[in-house]
């Protein structure tokens, strides 16, 4: 296993500012490592630059450029790189430079040592605002009720995956995953480890609020029915509730007689609009759910590739 090759796997988004100097130091920290080695970018159907940068990286021996058809999304754009791997050991990190590259030895080194299916990590100081840290320890409480992994730091993308779990996981032709997540259902022995964590270096961050939202729900929804059986669990107490508030409301019209009863109406309208409520957030969240089996069931690829540069030739 000391022999074992590397891939660092590394979807891009709109990150010319970043790249340059993420190139430089990835290759000094590759070629001291003394292995054979492979770096995939991912351009996730950038809008800036991005690709015209990294074809130039594609010049260098041991690098190669999957050019994705459009943005489809992070995890999509890791898969695709799994996809054109060979390496025996494969890290994922994202190319903002908050994962610093010179961490790789450590996961190399924990990974070969402990013989670890996958070495997760936990950013050390992290450089997030408030708005990011928040939902992150979210999906972090989330992740870890759902898959029954006790690991601390679900959201940084710096990991280490052994050839085997990659492997599974390209098998499984999922629209709507999350990464760290599904390579706890192939793994038998995992750990993680503290690793710095770095301010960007430039450009914005292409995870906002909003896809942080979604990504909870993905998680949520593509390893746990938790939401349809809070619904029925819920939909039972609101029944129980409202058997107990009519039994209430006649109590009350035979003790204070039909006087009292006109007068509490707007009590009986306000626990109805909470029922209505909650029955349009039951259907949204079951239609949801059949809106992602419709996905599955049609097929459709979860990501395409367009081309792939390297040294041994353009690929389409």
């Amino acid at each position: 296993m000391s022999n074992a090759k590397i891939a660092v796997v590394i979807p891009v988004y709109n990150e010319k500012e970043n790249l340059p100097t993420l190139m430089q130091r990835l290759i000094a920290v590759m070629q001291s490592l003394g292995k054979s080695y492979e770096i995939i970018f991912i351009d996730d159907g950038s809008s800036d630059n991005s690709l015209e940068i990294l074809k130039e990286f594609s010049q260098k021996p041991s690098v190669k450029i999957v050019e994705l058809a459009r943005n489809y999304g992070q995890h999509a754009a890791i898969l695709a790189g799994f996809s054109v791997s060979s390496a025996e050991i494969v890290i994922t990190m994202d190319a903002d430079l908050q994962n610093p590259p010179e961490e790789i030895p450590n996961l190399v080194k924990v990974m070969e040592e402990g013989n670890y299916d996958v070495v997760g990590t936990i950013r050390r100081g992290r450089k997030d605002s408030f708005w990011r840290i928040i939902p992150s320890k979210i999906i972090n409480m989330v992740a870890r009720k759902i898959t029954g992994v006790s690991l601390r730091d679900w959201g940084c993308m710096l990991r280490a995956y052994r050839r085997s779990v990659v492997e599974r996981m390209i098998q499984c032709h999922e629209h709507s995953t999350f990464i760290p997540a599904l390579a706890t259902l192939f793994s038998k022995r995992v750990t993680e480890i503290e690793v710095a964590h770095d301010e960007r270096l430039g450009g914005k961050s292409s995870y906002p609020l909003r896809k942080l939202i979604n990504l909870q729900f993905d998680l949520v929804a593509a390893f746990s029915n938790l939401p349809i059986r809070l619904i029925m669990y819920g939909g039972i107490l609101m029944s129980l509730l409202g058997v107990c508030f009519g039994i209430f409301l006649a109590v009350a019209r035979l003790v204070y007689g039909a006087r009292w009863a006109a007068e509490g109406i707007f009590t009986l309208f306000a626990v109805l609009f909470i029922f209505v409520g909650l029955q349009f957030f039951a259907l949204g969240v079951i239609g949801e759910y059949i809106g992602r089996i419709y996905r599955e069931v049609r097929k459709r690829p979860e990501y395409v590739i367009e081309n792939i540069y390297s040294t041994e030739g353009n690929k389409r």
